[in-house]
């Protein structure tokens, strides 16, 4: 492609771009093709990033919160004026759609926005002296953590790296990054962008690995990294807080999901449908917030499965890079594989196709719409993370609720309803961080909301001021007038 973004291919450590040992492929999971070879960081490249940050940290946490600021935003009109690059490079390295890889692009851009901001409004406050000691004053403080250490999913390569990134950045806290093996690209050109910017060498810094093993090994168990935070499986998650709390970091997880979409009997079924519609197949339903249940009213089930099994299979499918393509390949063999044995085993077990159920050559699987569920099939039971809706029925209020809540996941449930009284009883009985009432995508363009989950869905927030504690300590200075 004559317009390809050009990428960096080296590891961004202490402000240098350095080579590794070896390096590692990364493909177009719609064509096959190697697009790049890049630095496959292990220990050493670990070692070098952590003396740098830990070398940074004095001064970056010195560095007066306007003069944080003003390099965000340079970072941040940079990504703006590269939007179309890191988009294409979006779509290219991991098969989003390129109409969803540009608005990722601006979701990115505003955590850098938002945090910019923040970071010039990190005060502290006066509290009352105690009865007894009225010569006292109560001084709190909000001091960075300390260097962080970030993991980052392939489902979103820039948007989940300013996540991170953008809060640790404005309260002065350096930031380490592993992105994904599938999608280093794409945080590859943030860094560039952020060199560009002016910021200060080890402040923020990027290590593709395809093992990241030995990298993470480092980092996690040295005592000088303050600060973890991934997105990732349930699985993965669970061994990183283990040994994260052997030296006792501060820890957030944003972990799997298993989302259920509750679609009551009064809705308005063509809204609703596609509403669902949207929830499920965005990015090929490959994100932790896709819907991944459909539960519906039995007085409403026939019609809602018609009206979204209709726009299921309008769906197009095909080149992710094409402007009218909704759907685009699996990430790779493993996710392929993974959405092509729960539909199989839904089939062994009862349920029936209603549209799709076929591979479609490659990594592309047709969106797929599923009847006569029921629990004990992988696709109610596991997060299926590819485009599959398994349609199940509830009898009641009541039934729907437990059905919702009866996993141990706990990051985003929907539900439809045009019951003002049942939008509050149901969204709040729901154990679920994020709740989207007649919104299939409560989080979208809103970096200053919380987004986080229950359960076995992770620990901590991001977006926000939520976002930023998690960067933060509180000091208490107890001053005496003398």
């Amino acid at each position: 492609m004559s317009d390809r973004p050009s990428w960096p291919r080296q590891a961004f450590v202490a402000g240098e771009w350095r080579s590794a040992a070896r390096t590692f492929p990364v493909r177009n999971p719609a064509t096959g093709e190697t697009l790049a070879e890049v630095a496959d960081c292990g220990a050493d490249e670990a070692r070098r990033a952590l003396e740098s940050a830990v070398e940074v940290f004095p001064s970056w946490k010195n560095t007066p919160g306007a003069e944080r600021s003003r390099i965000m935003r340079k970072w941040f009109d940079l990504m703006t004026a590269q939007a179309e690059p890191i988009a294409k490079t979006m779509t290219l390295e991991m098969g989003k759609p390129i109409l969803e890889s540009r608005g990722e692009a601006k979701y990115a851009a505003s955590f850098v926005d938002y945090y910019a901001e923040s970071a010039r409004r990190i005060g502290g406050e006066l509290l009352p002296a105690p009865a007894p000691f009225p010569h006292k004053r109560l001084l709190v403080r909000y001091e960075p953590v300390g260097p962080a250490y970030g993991i980052t999913p392939w489902n979103f390569p820039a948007a989940m790296v300013t996540r991170k990134a953008a809060p640790a950045l404005a309260a002065g806290c350096p930031f380490i990054l592993k992105p994904a093996e599938q999608s280093p690209l794409t945080a590859l050109l943030l860094a560039q962008l952020w060199e560009q910017a002016g910021g200060p060498k080890g402040v923020f810094q990027v290590l593709p690995a395809l093992d990241p093993v030995p990298l993470s090994q480092v980092l996690i168990t040295d005592p000088r990294i303050r600060k973890l935070t991934f997105t990732g499986s349930t699985d993965v998650g669970r061994l990183l807080y283990a040994q994260a709390a052997q030296t006792l970091k501060r820890v957030s997880l944003e972990l799997g999901g298993n989302a259920p979409f509750l679609v009551f009997e009064d809705a308005d079924i063509a809204k609703a449908a596609k509403e669902v519609a949207f929830s499920k197949f965005r990015n090929t339903g490959q994100t932790c917030i896709c819907t991944n249940r459909v539960l519906v009213q039995e007085e409403v089930r026939p019609r809602f499965t018609e009206a979204f099994s209709d726009l299921t299979a309008a769906l197009k499918v095909g080149d992710p890079m094409l402007e009218d393509t909704q759907i685009g390949p699996l990430v790779d063999q493993q996710g392929f594989a993974k959405v092509k044995a729960a539909v199989e085993d839904a089939v062994a077990k009862g349920a029936k196709v209603r549209v799709g159920g076929e591979a479609r050559g490659g990594l592309f699987y047709a969106p797929t719409v599923l009847t006569d569920v029921r629990r004990g099939m992988k696709v109610l039971d596991e997060e299926t993370f590819g485009p599959v809706a398994p349609v199940a029925a509830f009898r009641d209020e009541a039934e729907a609720i437990a059905l919702a809540n009866g996993t141990g996941y706990g990051l985003a449930g929907y539900l439809w309803t045009r019951d003002l009284g049942r939008a509050f009883r149901v969204s709040e009985a729901l154990e679920y961080g994020l709740v989207g009432v007649n919104d299939g995508l409560p989080s979208a363009m809103a970096p200053h909301a919380p987004f986080g989950g229950m359960k076995d869905s992770g620990v901590g927030r991001e977006g926000g001021p939520w976002g930023l504690d998690e960067y933060l300590e509180v000091k208490l200075v107890s001053l005496g007038l003398v």
